[in-house]
């Protein structure tokens, strides 16, 4: 026969299980009860907690669990590696740099995670999904701007120059913080060396609204509109018919 849970005129839960009537104690109450409301709360995940569910723990709601351990262990690593390329940049080993700058991007792979996260969106085999708290999006986004905002600096120190790599992570700067006075400047660069002058002088333009009397970008404003204008001129005379 099963067991049930009655109440008794003292309001003192018991447990009936072969006619007999059996007191129970404080814990196993408190085990049962916790046992019903998590059945009816979380039923796709057979009464565990989503936070259970997603390796957080008990599902108490505590923090500390395998997946945010694991994510918090990825983040300070990151920012780990990107302390060792600014001292590497600090001494000139640019190549040096470089290599714990893509280092400490790899351990943010996969960091990110959606603010919407549902229980069934929770893959339960790898456990890769997370919350991430607001301390450690911030570290996060902080870190990947630093990152890739170091890596163009190092870039352009190159003897061959990869400016359409220096595009990209200007580009990724920028895709963050839209108001990024270097990443602004050196987009400008790199679009003036891949000879779209047209792109290049937007980007110096809006570096030189952030900092009107820097010199640098004054001085490839001038050379971006010096191409513009030769290169307006060719195409004005392929156009005009030449004369008989």
């Amino acid at each position: 026969m099963h067991s049930t849970l009655v109440r008794s005129s003292k309001h003192a839960y018991v447990s009936k299980q072969h006619g007999h009537l059996h007191p129970l104690s404080l814990r196993d109450m408190e085990a049962k009860q916790h046992q019903i409301k998590s059945l009816k709360s979380y039923p796709e995940t057979g009464g565990r907690s989503l936070a259970a569910a997603a390796g957080g723990g008990d599902g108490s709601g505590c923090r500390g669990g395998p997946v945010e351990m694991d994510m918090e262990a990825k983040i300070q690593k990151a920012i780990d590696f990107k302390l060792e390329g600014h001292r590497c940049y600090k001494e000139k080993k640019f190549r040096e740099a470089i290599g714990k700058y893509h280092r400490a991007l790899l351990q943010l792979k996969g960091v990110h995670v959606s603010d919407n996260t549902t229980g069934s969106e929770v893959n339960l085999l790898n456990q890769a999904t997370a919350k991430l708290t607001e301390e450690q999006r911030s570290a996060v986004e902080t870190t990947e701007i630093e990152c890739y905002d170091s890596l163009t600096a190092c870039l352009l120190q190159s003897e061959l120059v990869n400016y359409e790599r220096v595009k990209e992570y200007c580009l990724k700067v920028l895709s963050h913080q839209r108001d990024h006075f270097k990443a602004m400047y050196r987009a400008g660069i790199a679009f003036y060396h891949l000879g779209d002058y047209e792109c290049a002088l937007r980007y110096l333009r809006e570096a030189k609204n952030r900092e009107p009397t820097d010199t640098n970008v004054l001085r490839y404003i001038q050379l971006t509109e010096m191409k513009i204008s030769k290169y307006g001129q060719r195409e004005s005379g392929k156009e005009t018919p030449a004369n008989p």
